[in-house]
């Protein structure tokens, strides 16, 4: 679908960038480690050619044929609990200049006064973020909570305790969204992709390391539409159509799966990290035995999560591929170490168990069966036994899972006609069981949403958004039993 003019302008932005890495004084060698990832050349040239970049990207959709990325079908009231005041919460100590320093935990589900009236299509936050990103039933997308790199899309860095309306986006249709540690991938209806904050590492895959995107910005990707966005800590992963994969950001411990950290030494004594600035496709699938490495043809990955510095996904096959940091069994290999390419789980390809989703924690994974069983591989808590390999979730046995929040410790689902939670402490009212219960090792149904059908769960660090059905006279008067928070 390219065209030879754009052929002939990629190889010009190349060869510039070439001539000006040769034109490098050994002093820039020398240079502190953020400076090697404030950008690619200093403003001028890259300036230029990132504008053409995106002016191309912008006529590149073509003629409107019609055909549209499904979001959710499904439309709710929107329900929050756990921590709220965003600047504190996985913090030893409160930022310069932040005001508000009273901890402010809501520990059983409340409706979100400022959206309440409102009907929400899609809720997405990341067991690494402390913001999040709310889909109505226009299409419209709206950011809360922590902003200091600009990932909620205003142009400023001012946590947003009111969800705001991002201006920018307001003419596209907004089908879904994932957030990173700091920075968010916004998904619209005609398959494009659009990032903004913290982009130090690539991760915003515009084709440049500046520090900061402030505003939604189109990602440097040509090809089939992507129907699928999801961010790690400092990484994103996007599914395009045809079922291929393309990963951009950081690749510290293989998590883009490349089969490379990025690492490199500039000098005898300094080693510094090699972002993957635009997406690229992952090609090579492994499966490992004690004696070899054998490649697998993968031909349609349906479903996939991001923990912190891990990858899961799920192939059309109900095969399941990990790969990216390997510490506490996260990765369901039985070891722990890190792997650069997407690696079977064995597991799951010799029991035929079925796999129909697959969820990532910050350092847990958890793969959910049609046969109404859950896996759970990695560490949930801060002591005793890791799960090297993935065990079945026993006290989920017989529940149909359809949405699955994760965050550090701590787990929210919606099964049923049920809500339940579990989670190690420390915790700050995500799981929604009371303040007399903030934590428990078991999963247990939350009380508090008996009566009430959540269709999906969405889940930070250490809080949970919900969508809560309101179809019926009698769902809408439950429902106005809950109390509302106003921040």
């Amino acid at each position: 679908m390219s065209s030879s003019k754009r052929k002939a302008g990629d190889g010009s932005s190349k060869k510039s960038k070439k001539s000006k890495k040769n034109g490098r004084s050994r002093e820039d060698d020398l240079s502190d480690f953020e400076d090697e990832f404030k950008s690619d050349v200093d403003g001028d040239v890259s300036d230029v050619a990132s504008l053409a970049d995106e002016q191309d990207l912008e006529s590149e959709l073509g003629p409107d044929d019609g055909l549209r990325v499904q979001g959710p079908d499904h439309v709710g009231r929107i329900l929050i609990c756990g921590a709220t005041n965003w600047d504190l919460y996985n913090r030893k100590q409160a930022p310069k200049g932040c005001k508000n320093t009273a901890a402010k935990n809501i520990y059983t589900p409340h409706r979100f006064g400022p959206l309440d009236q409102v009907q929400v299509r899609a809720v997405a936050s990341g067991c690494s973020s402390a913001h999040s990103i709310i889909i109505t039933e226009d299409y419209k997308a709206y950011g809360l909570g922590r902003n200091e790199k600009g990932q909620l899309g205003s142009g400023d860095t001012e946590t947003k305790f009111q969800p705001y309306l991002i201006e920018s986006m307001k003419d596209l249709n907004v089908v879904n969204a994932s957030c990173g540690r700091n920075h968010t991938l916004l998904l619209t209806d005609r398959g494009t992709v659009y990032a903004m904050g913290d982009n130090k590492m690539g991760q915003c895959g515009v084709g440049n390391t500046n520090p900061t995107v402030m505003t939604p910005t189109r990602i440097k990707y040509r090809g089939p539409p992507i129907v699928k966005v999801v961010c790690g800590g400092d990484f994103s992963m996007i599914l395009d159509l045809k079922g291929n994969l393309h990963s951009f950001g950081d690749p510290e411990y293989g998590q883009l799966g490349h089969n490379t950290s990025g690492e490199y030494f500039v000098t005898s004594t300094k080693l510094i990290r090699n972002p993957e600035k635009a997406p690229k496709q992952i090609t090579v699938w492994v499966e490992k035995t004690k004696d070899q490495v054998k490649p697998v043809e993968v031909a349609d990955i349906v479903d996939i999560a991001c923990g912190t510095n891990h990858t899961v996904v799920l192939d059309s096959r109900r095969r399941v591929f990990t790969w990216g940091f390997g510490g506490y069994g996260r990765l369901g290999h039985a070891e722990p170490k890190d792997e650069m390419v997407p690696r079977l789980v064995k597991f799951f390809e010799t029991q035929g168990k079925g796999i129909k989703a697959v969820y990532c924690g910050s350092q847990f994974s958890i793969a959910v069966s049609e046969y109404k069983m859950s896996y759970l591989f990695g560490k949930t808590k801060n002591t005793g036994d890791v799960n090297m390999y993935p065990k079945p979730i026993q006290d989920l046995s017989g529940w149909s899972i359809r949405s699955m929040g994760a965050g550090t410790t701590s787990v929210v689902m919606a099964a049923d006609n049920s809500t339940i939670a579990f989670g190690a402490s420390p915790c700050f009212g995500e799981l929604g069981h009371g303040e007399m219960r903030k934590s428990t090792s078991v999963p247990m149904e939350v009380k508090a949403l008996d009566g009430v059908y959540i269709e999906q769960v969405a889940m930070g660090q250490a809080h949970t958004l919900f969508i809560a059905r309101d179809n019926t006279p009698e769902e809408k008067e439950r429902l106005e039993q809950i109390p509302v928070f106003s921040p």
